[in-house]
Order: structure tokens, then sequence, then C-alpha cells
């Protein structure tokens, strides 16, 4: 069985004492539930992370950074290593997401790289894949994401299985526009016909998380889709109380 995710991309976002507030309100909701298969990961801003390492102890949830190098050490000014991530209580790293990818100029090949590096550090790679409004209104979306998956199968190889995907449509978020449930679906449903094509164990055990503008008033009929394993959340994870929704109705889905 797949496991279920619920990530929480704090983005550039926080502070010392917005954490502590956070992790008292979300460490209060979450007492007591049994996750078993499923996890609840935080990625904040790595100058937190020693502190939320710190406040996150008597909870179920995991830590995780929002970008890694490609390198393990040098003279790499302003990089993150995956051993510095370890060291600092992570798990999970996201790699690509889509404001590196259209803001840091990431392309395919740098991106698999630093899923590469992320596992060779002990870390799990959530790997964001996905189209741009003008990509999907000229039918190049599935050529695009496919590309994306391709280039991380070549780097990967046998170990893609351990990886997680995460499909964040671009053009719906932060623009108004909104995918419908089945357009998550339908996309997610392509990504793994994209790894079962490469092998159908990889298909059957890899996470694919969505990732467009979640709120917890939609959580619920996204997990019930049958290739969404997942959320990855933006700005509602900013709001205690919202995600902690999102996260709890995660224990009522598929």
């Amino acid at each position: 069985m797949r496991k279920k995710l619920i990530v929480a991309n704090w983005k550039l976002n926080g502070n010392w004492a917005f954490n502590e507030a956070m992790m008292s309100e979300l460490a209060l909701g979450l007492k007591q539930v049994q996750w078993h298969d499923r996890e609840i990961i935080l990625c904040p801003p790595a100058i937190y992370l020693q502190q939320l390492n710190g406040l996150l102890s008597d909870t179920p949830i995991l830590l995780g950074g929002q970008d890694v190098s490609e390198q393990f050490f040098g003279a790499y000014t302003g990089e993150i290593s995956g051993q510095m991530l370890k060291e600092l209580g992570c798990r999970y790293t996201l790699v690509g997401h889509s404001e590196r990818r259209v803001r840091h100029q990431e392309t395919n090949e740098l991106v698999a790289s630093k899923a590469k590096t992320a596992l060779a550090c002990g870390l799990i790679p959530v790997i964001c894949v996905g189209e741009t409004r003008e990509e999907r209104d000229s039918g190049m979306m599935n050529a695009v994401i496919q590309q994306q998956i391709q280039s991380v199968i070549n780097c990967l190889k046998a170990d893609i299985s351990d990886v997680v995907f995460a499909y964040e449509p671009i053009w719906a978020i932060g623009t108004g526009l909104t995918a419908s449930v089945n357009q998550a679906q339908d996309a997610h449903e392509f990504i793994r016909g994209v790894l079962k094509q490469h092998e159908e164990l990889c298909a059957q055990k890899v996470s694919i998380l969505y990732g467009g503008s979640v709120k917890a008033e939609s959580a619920q009929v996204l997990l019930e889709m049958p290739d969404i394993d997942g959320l990855l959340v933006g700005g509602s994870s900013l709001i205690s109380s919202e995600f902690l929704a999102i996260s709890l109705s995660s224990l009522n889905s598929k």
C-alpha cells in the first residue's frame, strides 16, 4: 500500500514566534491520532529547521527541506547539502518545485541530479512536476510532464521506486484558476502510466501528491481519487486550523 502524505511547504514564511505557536496548535490538534501508513511532513525555511526539530518531538510530524543542492560539499555559496538537512532532522526534501523551475531556471537534468543526491544522503525526494498554462493550452502538457519524469528515471534508474512525485498545475497556482478534481486525477493517472511504462512495481509503489492550491474544503474529495496519494499544501499550511483539517481529512480517505 502506498503511503498517504500531507506535505506543508511554508515557502518564505515563518518566524521564531510563529513557528512555536503553530507547532503548539498542531501538536494539540493531532494529539493521540494514530497515523500508521500516513505521514505529515513540514518543509519550513531551512534557517528554522533546528528550532522546529526541537518542537516536533511530541507530534507525528516529520521535517523536510524546501530544496537541496546537487552537490555534497564545496565552494557553493548559499547552497544546503543533503547531509546538512539530514543532520537537522529531515527525512524528506522537495526537489524541482515549480517556483524553482520557473524563477531559478532549474532544468529537468538538475532536478534529477538533486533527487539522486538526496537519496544518497538518506533523504526521500518529493519531485515536483507540472505544466504551465501555455504548455497546457498548446497541447504539450503530457509531453512536458513525461520529459520531467523521464529525466528522473534516466538518472535514478532502479532507485526511481524510492522517490515521491508531486503534480503541480503551475497554471492553477496563485492565478485565480483552479484545476478540477477530474483534471487532477487525469494528470496523476498519466504520471502513474509513465512510471508503469518503466516498471509495473514502481507505478504501484510510488506515491503521487497533488499540489494545486489545496484547501480544506477540497482535500477530502481529492484524496478519494484512485491515483492521488496525498497533498502538497502551500498557503493553507500557514493557518493551523486549515492545515489540521487537511491533515485529518486524510484519515477518512482510502
